[in-house]
């Protein structure tokens, strides 16, 4: 009993004090500045602007050479080259060494297989189904162009 009651008062004794709480010292600050990295430490790269998902104009975009078929105001000619940029989202801009082509610019869908001109007065059909690398150009109902992709 004495020994419980020595216990109880030694609890009641520890509790009552404060409590001791240890606190580390931060190391002195100095003057000395950072030491700065070796200037042939790499650099990391600048941020990359997210790549975006290719579309149809970049499945078309480069050279081509054919021939003039067919000519409303001319006659035929062989060996004509045109050259296809993607200028934006599905848009194309064709140009030719061949004076009498117009430099027209051309917004392309694909219907089924094939990829086609969605609008304007330019015909423009690349026929995936049958062979991907083929495209034939109507310029304005007048001129029409076929050939291959180089």
């Amino acid at each position: 009993m004495i020994r419980r009651q020595f216990l109880h008062t030694a609890l009641c004794a520890l509790t009552a004090l404060p409590a001791f709480v240890v606190y580390a010292e931060t190391p002195a600050t100095t003057t000395e500045p950072t030491p700065e990295p070796p200037a042939s430490a790499p650099t990391p790269p600048a941020a990359l602007p997210p790549a975006r998902k290719p579309d149809l104009a970049d499945f078309v975009a480069g050279e081509y050479l054919g021939d003039v078929t067919s000519d409303s105001r001319g006659s035929s000619r062989a060996g004509v080259s045109l050259t296809l940029v993607r200028v934006g989202p599905n848009r194309v801009q064709i140009t030719s060494d061949y004076p009498r082509l117009p430099v027209v610019e051309v917004v392309i869908m694909q219907v089924m297989q094939s990829i086609i001109a969605a609008t304007g007065n330019t015909v423009f059909v690349i026929d995936r189904a049958k062979d991907a690398s083929r495209l034939g150009v109507t310029f304005n109902h007048e001129v029409s162009w076929s050939g291959a992709k180089q």
